[in-house]
């Protein structure tokens, strides 16, 4: 937790720095944020592989439902969770990024019709609630 609250700020500050920075050397900073997230993703490829080639974690398992999901034996149910999650929080962001413009684009013109257009907003959203529920139900069963 500790790491949260000196990490934050020091984030912030990044960030801010790194705004100055694009302000008055665009071609050297933008040089240096790629040579950053070469070295970034050359780390997290490093982690990828040596979790992948971790070895099973050893625990002594009783009942047969913990024994199976030991060794891994309900992935396809996760991996449908993952993708019922990603897929509908895509679709989601999609539609509310149309409904959203033409809400907006109405509220410019008729101010009166705010009510309306939260609902359809809020509708499109709702995809993204449906696609949690359904990864819900299929961690449920795994």
């Amino acid at each position: 937790m500790m790491i949260w609250l000196v990490g934050l700020p020091a984030f912030g500050v990044g960030i801010a720095a790194a705004a100055y920075l694009l302000r008055r050397h665009s071609r050297l900073v933008w040089k240096v944020f790629l040579a950053f997230d070469g070295v970034l993703l050359l780390v997290g490829l490093g982690l990828l592989a040596a979790a992948l080639n971790a070895g099973p974690a050893s625990a002594a398992v009783t009942n047969t439902a913990a024994a199976a999901a030991a060794t891994g034996s309900n992935w396809g149910a996760l991996l449908g969770a993952a993708i019922a999650v990603a897929a509908s929080s895509i679709g989601a962001a999609i539609a509310v990024s149309y409904t959203g413009s033409a809400a907006l684009a109405a509220l410019a013109e008729r101010p009166e019709l705010f009510g309306r257009a939260v609902v359809i907003v809020g509708l499109a959203e709702g995809i993204a609630i449906y696609g949690l529920i359904v990864a819900i139900m299929l961690i449920g069963k795994a």
